[in-house]
């Protein structure tokens, strides 16, 4: 019991605190550049009672670590009127990273902070150890999962405000089905994969190799491999 303890606070804590901040980010942006609707509904707050779904924020991102080995996770969405942002083209695109980029900070500073922790001096040490490595990979996850270019993800946002309007439109009313194609493609593939003997895990192909490459930068800049 212990041991299951340890494991899923040391998951679920970093986990609730990146997409916390991950969509507070979005909010804080947004309120920035001047559409005040997610501050108007309380969602411009470091509060995680705020935005957290209880499935796609906590037992569904605890079920794929200790299953899968990587996170999968959502949030309430920050509501966002681009109609409302000064200039909304331009300003989408910085809106729509302000949560990829909280995620990343949140990485290196999860890392920069491992390397003051001796995982020998104690239990507490041992767990925030590996708190904080937890930490680095699902910001990490998050992050570049988040930059696939297609929406309703920030990477989609972010290429149709930098796309010329002839491939923008087109992306841009993917937004309503794009993330059934994305689960199908994260999951629903992988399964017939499996059925067929065939190795479908797009996950793997796409996600996970900038993951790592992202995690060995960090983990440079930090000095904490």
């Amino acid at each position: 019991m212990e041991e299951m303890i340890f494991r899923i606070t040391a998951v679920a804590i970093p986990a609730i605190l990146a997409i916390t901040m991950h969509e507070a980010a979005h909010g804080f942006v947004a309120w920035h550049y001047g559409d005040d609707t997610a501050k108007r509904l309380g969602r411009v707050t470091l509060n995680p009672l705020r935005h957290v779904d209880p499935f796609g924020t906590v037992l569904l991102p605890a079920l794929m670590y200790f299953t899968t080995g990587f996170v999968f996770g959502w949030a309430k969405p920050v509501p966002v009127n681009f109609g409302r942002l000064r200039n909304p083209r331009a300003d989408m695109v910085w809106v729509a990273l302000a949560g990829p980029g909280t995620n990343i900070a949140l990485a290196i500073l999860s890392s920069f902070l491992s390397g003051f922790v001796d995982p020998d001096a104690g239990l507490f040490q041992l767990w925030l150890k590996f708190m904080l490595q937890v930490s680095v990979l699902v910001n990490v996850i998050l992050a570049v999962f988040n930059m696939i270019p297609m929406p309703p993800l920030d990477g989609g946002r972010v290429a149709v405000g930098l796309l010329p309007d002839a491939l923008a439109f087109p992306l841009a009313r993917m937004e309503r089905y794009g993330i059934l194609v994305l689960l199908g493609l994260l999951f629903i593939l992988p399964m017939i994969g499996n059925e067929l003997g065939m190795d479908l895990n797009v996950f793997a192909w796409i996600v996970w190799p900038p993951v790592e490459w992202l995690i060995g930068l960090i983990e440079g800049l930090t000095g904490n491999p």
